[in-house]
């Protein structure tokens, strides 16, 4: 099942969100991006200290206290687990206050230790993990495609398809060495070990 996440972080051009999804889910101010997207999630939930509106009327409603262990977003993550989503986009997860923007991408890490593929999405940027296993990756044009170990060691048997392809490579966490590459063709990526933080970048 796919399901949508708009978080509160800033979106400024909503040319790129794709609202088709079999849930829609809303955590705190990612209200007002449904609102300008002229849709109604399916449920909203937060603490709901960064949105000061009428709450609408959608199917479920999860109201939190500021002083809690999950994010936003996190919630809505768990909410989206809990109803059977396998696929998830995440929007309204970058810009603005940077520790928000690190604990999404520590949500990815969740959502891929709960067997669920998630991607952040914003106007220049895809963002997803991916651990063991081989994954394709579509060129865009004129996108960079970087690779960043999320564990302390990443071990890449091999990663073809892009400008700097490698083999038998160790990536580590202290070294950006998989910075700014691009996708020649279709990138083919195959993990022996490890954890990887994956971003395709508009220039």
């Amino acid at each position: 099942m796919t399901a949508v996440i708009f978080a509160g972080g800033e979106i400024r051009n909503y040319d790129f969100i794709d609202i088709k999804a079999d849930l829609a889910i809303c955590a705190d101010s990612g209200i007002i991006h449904a609102e300008k997207l002229g849709i109604t999630p399916d449920i909203i939930t937060g603490d709901f200290d960064s949105y000061n509106g009428e709450i609408p009327v959608c199917r479920e409603i999860f109201r939190s206290v500021p002083e809690k262990d999950d994010t936003d977003t996190m919630l809505a993550l768990k909410l989206a687990l809990e109803r059977g989503a396998d696929n998830i986009r995440l929007y309204g997860a970058t810009g603005g206050r940077f520790d928000h923007t690190f604990a999404n991408v520590q949500a990815l890490i969740y959502a891929h230790e709960h067997n669920c593929k998630m991607s952040i999405y914003d106007e220049s940027n895809i963002i997803t993990v991916q651990g063991k296993g081989t994954e394709r990756y579509e060129k865009y044009k004129d996108w960079y495609f970087s690779v960043f170990a999320l564990t302390e060691k990443l071990y890449v048997k091999k990663m073809t398809g892009v400008k700097y392809p490698v083999e038998d490579y160790i990536f580590t966490q202290g070294f950006p060495l998989g910075v700014s590459n691009e996708i020649t063709d279709t990138a083919v990526i195959t993990i022996e070990k490890g954890l990887a933080l994956i971003v395709r970048s508009g220039r």
